[in-house]
């Protein structure tokens, strides 16, 4: 039936109105009684609370909480959070790798399967914070946040919205595997850069996210040898002043929507069940947060840390010390599910300890939108569009071009001058080719070093890759290792070297070799015990391109396979090439006694391939660097910050026959050996994504005037590094904070094609700040940018400030402290102190090189003796002599943990004819802890003995009798065997 629709009007408060005409109004009775005589249609029955966004969110979430079974809500504990079809819930994943872009997911519907992103590839985080450009880091957390959207777009099972990232770990030492990951040595430098970064993602919406930034990891975490048993021993000191303060900045910034735990213990027991993620971390998070595992940690709580002895009392414990999600067993959620609920029937947990980690997680898909009618969250509007946009590619190029570091510039070698530079060489083993690293996504692009070079000249240059092309011959038969054309088996071939039998070997040092078959450009891996030609670029979690040629005693070769599985008890003893009966090479022997030996013919040398291009050129660029599968990443640190032994020796030799050479250093960590190497010119890049190769033309000829600065000190040699597996920094002089020597480059250096001077540096106090002026001046002949760092005594980094300045201009930069920020651990007092005295502040172009300090006076707290009278945290110490930090209880607390010999120290003690000491100790044998003054052999006021506790986490109160003493005093505590100190007291 045809109905006239009402006509609208708008009265004059803008209210609608509905005028209806006589006839109309005539029909309204009749229309009324039938009405009432017909069945009332069904109305649609309104949206649950849950999905009402008018709604508070914590009332949303109880409102779906309570729509959830027991077993839903168990469920969601898992990485994979399963769909709940009644409620018109989907999946959820958290974890996507996006640290320099989409990087990579793993695939519910393939068992976990690893999905390589194809979007823009930033570059690394290293590079990002070589700019020290938090609007630039932003920008790029932006597109990358844009590009999770896209993703998400195109396949929302495959391609979650929980990013994992930015790595927020200090890189307090340049071996540590995962250097690439990270921003800064520097606490305040990574505080603001992963502020920057995580508010990109989020995006700037008050109410919804783009996505959602995940910290890594947390906490004290830069080792990969035995990274899941190793215990960080961090004292209170740099705990808190040091290594929280990177997750501290940005999560108090609101910049963060979760924390990943590390998996190393810290003071003895392992981060998954740290109680700072129920604790500290989210009273620094101004709204909720969500914490996640890393893949595999809980099941470390059984397995290899033997911290509990069953899944259910592991998952229960890292449940209320504050984790949320299990990223465990891959795509399987059902072991974890089983944990938790015979965790709940030995009621070693409760509902309630399950729906607190719900209401976390629920909380982050609530502000992702996900419960929300379509067309409330902007964001839902992203299209797979964004993914590697022509703004996208651009924005890859510019943070490129801003990373890249200028570290030598004799003579004005640089930049190059393209009307008079006609000829130019670029050559080296990185100079025509990108490499991915295991946090990247795949390329859509390379721009390779020799393709930029080539664009900015508009012509070709003389390249080579300054490899050796080897022959390998069995020399029990005569026969070449032959590759095949298509992807196979390398076998025992022809008499002669032709290009099937011809391999280009690239020395990534530490005696890692990859071997490029030249029968179809592939490199050789490890595959079911034989070598196959089939790999475009090293990589995998076990990198097994790695090869090894071991020079024999007789000058022969055997083929050692060094893949990153060789050291897993399952690979077996089997290391080396054998060449079968058959012809087919495998590794199949024990050792080189029993394996074939090779003779190595240099079909063609790579040093004499580069000086040949390099010798006639106006100007020769060497190319070198890491391959980032193999020269340390996550699960493999360095041994060694050296370069290459090849690539130094491709060096020398092109700058012999070629004075004006530069070398671009393409690596993600700082190398060392740059002192003894003669170049004029030498810049450094990180693998810098898909516009690697524009950056390094932008720079070598000026195009961009280089305003990258260092984040991480470079040392002159290994020598004197000490383990890495210290984190005590203070004591190993690790970082500019605390090293003593001479670096080879101080944190914060950088050169430019220009230069700047400091002047009228001015600071003073005003009300709660400290404000610090300096004039900066360009004195060079072209536009440039500096970076004006700002130090406090220590020296420490206060602020920074990127200033872009014609030639000869002036400016004056102003920076603001605030006298909060000044706070520093007291392990007297036990807490942060704003310390009363004299704070000098000077500014510099790097940690090295820095104005006359400026004093100012700073009210606060006034140093006292300290006061042992009361219970003292053992770990409150001043200094230490073979003592460890380890758990009072798995739960929470901190003892020391001693041995013979060890001391502790506690500096100025006001003593007042103290009678007693008392302690808290655990031990199984027993021991003795001595008081004595002044030094560790010093005068002896008392001892206690120590008996057996019977059990480490048993402590026990033990007590002495102690000589009359007064006045103020060092007191130690010295040890005679083996003894966890909880807490003491001399009274």
């Amino acid at each position: 039936m045809f109905r006239a629709a009402p006509s609208k009007r708008f009265d004059e408060s803008g209210r609608l109105s509905v005028h209806r005409s006589p006839l109309r109004r005539a029909l309204v009775p009749l229309v009324a009684a039938t009405l009432l005589l017909a069945p009332a249609p069904a109305l649609a029955a309104p949206p649950p609370p849950f999905r009402d966004p008018a709604l508070p969110l914590a009332t949303r979430i109880d409102d779906l909480l309570s729509r959830l079974t027991a077993d839903e809500k168990v469920s969601l504990l898992h990485q994979y959070e399963p769909a709940i079809p009644r409620l018109g819930i989907g999946v959820f994943k958290t974890g996507t790798e996006a640290l320099h872009g989409v990087a990579w997911s793993t695939d519910y519907d393939d068992n976990g399967a690893v999905v390589k992103a194809d979007g823009t590839v930033f570059p690394q985080a290293i590079g990002l914070a070589s700019t020290w450009d938090p609007a630039l880091v932003k920008q790029v957390g932006s597109a990358v946040g844009q590009e999770a959207r896209g993703f998400n777009a195109r396949n929302p099972t495959l391609w979650g919205l929980n990013l994992w990232a930015p790595v927020v770990n200090l890189l307090r030492d340049p071996r540590w595997g995962r250097n690439e990951e990270g921003y800064s040595e520097d606490p305040y430098l990574t505080g603001q850069l992963a502020t920057a970064y995580g508010h990109g993602i989020q995006g700037d919406d008050p109410r919804y996210l783009q996505a959602a930034p995940t910290l890594k990891h947390y906490l004290a975490y830069n080792n990969e040898v035995s990274r899941d048993t190793s215990n960080s021993s961090v004292p209170p000191k740099i705990l808190h002043d040091y290594d929280e303060q990177a997750f501290k900045i940005p999560l108090r910034a609101g910049a963060a929507n979760g924390v990943m735990p590390s998996y190393n213990l810290v003071n003895g027991r392992p981060n998954t069940v740290s109680p700072d993620l129920g604790g500290v971390l989210r009273k620094w998070a101004p709204r909720d947060i969500a914490v996640v595992s890393d893949a595999g940690a809980p099941a470390n709580l059984v397995n290899s840390e033997k911290y509990y002895a069953t899944k259910a009392e592991a998952d229960a414990a890292a449940i209320k010390a504050g984790l949320d999600s299990f990223t465990d067993n891959d795509t399987n959620g059902s072991i974890t599910v089983e944990a938790v609920k015979e965790a709940l029937s030995r009621g070693l947990l409760t509902m309630a300890d399950v729906e607190n980690a719900d209401r976390h997680l629920l909380s982050l898909r609530f502000r992702l939108g996900e419960f929300d009618p379509p067309g409330r969250n902007p964001y839902a509007k992203i299209t797979p569009a964004v993914i590697n946009s022509p703004a996208h590619r651009a924005l890859a190029r510019k943070a490129a071009d801003e990373q890249v570091v200028l570290l030598r510039n004799d003579d004005n070698a640089l930049p190059l001058d393209a009307a008079k530079t006609k000829k130019v060489a670029v050559v080296g083993p990185l100079s025509d080719t990108l490499y991915e690293d295991w946090y990247s996504g795949a390329m859509p692009y390379r721009v390779t070093p020799k393709q930029g070079v080539e664009e900015r000249l508009g012509a070709p240059v003389a390249s080579s890759e300054g490899v050796d092309r080897i022959a390998l011959k069995d020399l029990a038969t005569g026969r070449y290792l032959t590759a095949p054309a298509t992807p196979g088996k390398v076998t025992a071939g022809g008499t002669t070297a032709g290009p099937a039998e011809s391999f280009d070997v690239y020395d990534w040092g530490a005696g890692k070799n990859t071997l490029r078959a030249a029968a179809n450009g592939r490199f050789l891996s490890y595959s079911g015990g034989a070598l196959v030609n089939d790999a475009d670029q090293p990589s995998g979690w076990f990198v097994q391109q790695q090869l090894k040629l071991d020079p024999q005693p007789d000058g022969s070769y055997v083929l050692e396979y060094a893949g990153n599985e060789v050291t897993e008890p399952w690979f077996g003893p089997n290391r080396f090439a054998v060449l079968g009966a058959d012809g087919v090479l495998t590794i199949s022997a024990p050792d080189a006694a029993h394996a074939t030996k090779f003779g190595r013919d240099v079909v063609r040398s790579g040093v004499a391939d580069a000086v040949a291009a390099a010798r006639g050129a106006d100007t020769a660029v060497v190319v070198v660097g890491s391959m980032p599968f193999i020269n340390g990443r996550e699960a493999n640190d360095r041994t060694s910050t050296a370069l290459a032994p090849a690539q130094r020796a491709l060096i020398e030799a092109v700058h012999q026959a070629n004075p004006h050479t530069v070398v671009v250093a393409e690596n993600s960590y700082p190398t060392t050996g740059w002192d003894t190497l003669p170049v004029p010119g030498l810049v450094w890049t990180s693998h810098a994504g898909q516009e690697t190769g524009h950056a390094v033309a932008d720079v070598l000829f000026g195009d961009v005037n280089p305003s990258g600065r260092l984040t991480q000190t470079w040392y002159a040699s290994d020598a004197g590094l000490p383990s890495i597996l210290d984190y005590d920094i203070a004591k190993t002089g690790l970082t500019y904070q605390y090293y003593r020597g001479k670096p080879l480059y101080p944190f914060g250096y950088g050169l430019g094609y220009t230069s700047f001077r400091y002047g009228s540096v001015r600071a003073s106090r005003v009300g709660g700040v400290i404000r610090v002026s300096a004039e900066v001046t360009n004195t060079g002949a072209r536009a440039g940018t500096d970076v004006v760092q700002l130090y406090s005594s220590g020296p420490r980094l206060r602020d920074f400030s990127r200033v872009t300045l014609k030639p000869h201009e002036t400016r004056t930069v102003r920076f603001e402290v605030p006298i909060a920020d000044l706070a520093a651990w007291d392990v007297s007092r036990d807490r942060s102190v704003v310390a009363e005295g004299l704070y000098e502040f000077s500014v510099g172009h790097n940690a090295a090189d820095r104005t006359a300090a400026r004093p100012v006076f700073v009210p606060g707290e006034r140093p006292a003796p300290r006061d042992l009278s009361r219970s003292t945290p053992a770990q409150n110490f001043d200094d230490y002599a073979g003592t460890t930090l380890t758990d009072t209880a798995k739960t929470a607390g901190t003892s020391v943990a001693a041995v013979a010999g060890s001391w502790l120290a506690y500096r100025d003690v006001a003593l007042d004819g103290p009678a007693r000491f008392t302690a808290s100790v655990s031990t199984v044998e027993p021991s003795r802890v001595t008081v004595r003054l002044d030094a560790p052999t010093g005068r002896v006021v008392g001892t206690a003995n120590v008996p057996s506790s019977g059990d480490r986490y048993t402590y026990t109160t033990v007590t002495a009798d102690l000589a009359k003493v007064a006045g103020r005093h060092d007191v130690y505590l010295t040890f005679d065997g083996p003894a966890n100190l909880a807490t003491f007291s001399l009274r």
